[in-house]
């Protein structure tokens, strides 16, 4: 008798024990739901930065800069090229047409229809990208109508310039010699009716010849800076003030409409899930 119940205590004790036991694991369960799953270290993720916050972790005045930086630096590019390679083409198949071939000598009309033609192509091509100068006369009646920036303006008659000689260049390499001559240099009397300076001074340059090339430089640049003024001060006049103009000449005004395009840029980006890619890779 005594020995059963002893059995019967110790198995209600084992009993009593499974149930505390249980109601431990119940309370560190909830208190382990109350408080948040927890990692352990091994399992712990090291945070590493997206390129969003790479950026955001940047000045804001630094990347700012880098980004306008970057997008001037894409569109001047994108313009020298274009102004380079039409005013090349221009040479190339103007003063093609000027020559003496040996089939039959090119008349007035033909050579006025060639040049046309050949300005009709550079324009096309280039008029979206640079506006289609293909002239420093033309650069310097924009930059006289505050429509350009005095390094932009700089930077193009140069691309035209180095354009010009290549395009001759090309042409006196593929013309044999008792055809290409002087390359279409004062053919008609005294000016040959050259207007562009950088169709006068690629020639002038691969041929070597610069008799009275300052005509070349002086008619046209005289002429397009009055042309300006007459237009842009006379004719038509320009609302704009001396700053905005001083804004203009020293190419801040582009700085200021990029940096206008900014929150634009942030408001479609914002409503994208997708992480940005950057501006521009340096080109």
């Amino acid at each position: 008798m005594e020995e059963l119940q002893m059995g019967a205590s110790e198995g209600s004790y084992t009993v009593r024990q499974q149930e505390q036991a249980r109601n431990k694991r119940l309370e560190e369960t909830q208190e382990t739901r109350g408080k948040g799953s927890r990692e352990r270290p091994w399992e712990q993720k090291r945070w590493q930065p997206r390129p969003r916050d790479v950026d955001t972790m940047e000045p804001e005045g630094h990347g700012l800069a880098k980004m306008m930086g970057c997008r001037l630096w894409t569109a001047t590019s994108k313009a020298l090229f274009v102004e380079f390679l039409a005013t090349g083409l221009y040479v190339f198949f103007g003063v093609g047409s000027t020559l003496h071939w040996p089939l039959a000598l090119p008349t007035v009309l033909q050579i006025t229809i060639t040049f046309n033609l050949a300005t009709a192509m550079a324009v096309q091509i280039t008029w979206k990208t640079s506006g289609a100068h293909i002239n420093p006369a033309v650069t310097l009646a924009f930059l006289v109508g505050s429509q350009i920036s005095l390094p932009r303006a700089v930077a193009y008659v140069a691309a035209q310039l180095t354009g010009a000689t290549v395009g001759a260049a090309v042409l006196y390499g593929v013309t044999p010699g008792d055809i290409r001559e002087t390359l279409g240099i004062n053919m008609i009397y005294f000016t040959g009716c050259s207007m562009n300076p950088a169709r006068s001074f690629g020639p002038a340059l691969i041929v070597g010849k610069f008799t009275l090339h300052w005509i070349f430089w002086v008619g046209p640049l005289t002429g397009a800076v009055l042309a300006s003024l007459i237009y842009n001060f006379i004719l038509f006049p320009d609302t704009k003030t001396l700053a905005q103009r001083l804004a203009i000449l020293t190419g801040t005004e582009e700085t200021k409409k990029l940096v206008a395009l900014k929150p634009e840029k942030e408001s479609q980006s914002s409503s994208e899930d997708s992480i940005p890619k950057s501006v521009c890779q340096v080109i």
